[in-house]
């Protein structure tokens, strides 16, 4: 039996329709539909969601899937509800970010600046400096897509530390070359 399955998933202050396989949710933060598979059963107890599957349908395969779409129900519904934050910091001399409209335009130390559009559903803070910014969503899967894209133009580098990295990130640093003796 799954046990990341059998939690049930609680909905805060959200809103929960369940019609069929079919999960209707609506939060301050945003709305969406989620479809589940057949062999999955959801009913909605003491303002709780409990997925279950059929004992006759439970093996190895169905037990993950059970886990997986568990787990992006929760996702989808605690994001409506109070959404996802990630933070990304920019280090280096020189290297800003700047928001200006619906782009994110990135100085990253390359001969040309970096715009790079963000997609509906995520907004974005930038602090006065231009190095931290924090990266807002309902869409959990979105938010770490776009997080990474920003990522993908500097990563962090292993001698100097510079780069673009998540605020939480540890960047194992490399020593140099050391001089030879005479």
């Amino acid at each position: 039996m799954s046990k990341i399955g059998r939690k049930p998933i609680d909905i805060g202050a959200a809103q929960v329709e369940i019609d069929g396989q079919t999960v209707r949710y609506k939060g301050a933060k945003g709305s969406g539909v989620y479809e589940l598979p057949d062999f999955i059963k959801v009913a909605l107890e003491d303002n709780k969601l409990k997925l279950t599957v059929s004992n006759d349908k439970l093996n190895r395969e169905t037990n993950d899937v059970w886990g997986l779409h568990r787990a992006l129900l929760a996702n989808a519904i605690k994001g409506v509800d109070k959404g996802f934050e990630k933070q990304l910091k920019i280090i280096g001399l020189g290297y800003k970010a700047a928001l200006s409209g619906n782009k994110i335009v990135l100085s990253l130390g390359y001969s040309h600046k970096i715009d790079l559009p963000l997609p509906k559903g995520v907004s974005l803070e930038i602090d006065k400096t231009g190095q931290l910014l924090t990266f807002k969503s309902h869409d959990k899967a979105l938010l770490g897509e776009v997080c990474d894209k920003v990522r993908f133009f500097r990563p962090p580098e292993p001698y100097k530390g510079t780069g673009i990295r998540y605020v939480s990130e540890e960047v194992v640093r490399k020593a140099g070359k050391a001089k030879a003796t005479a």
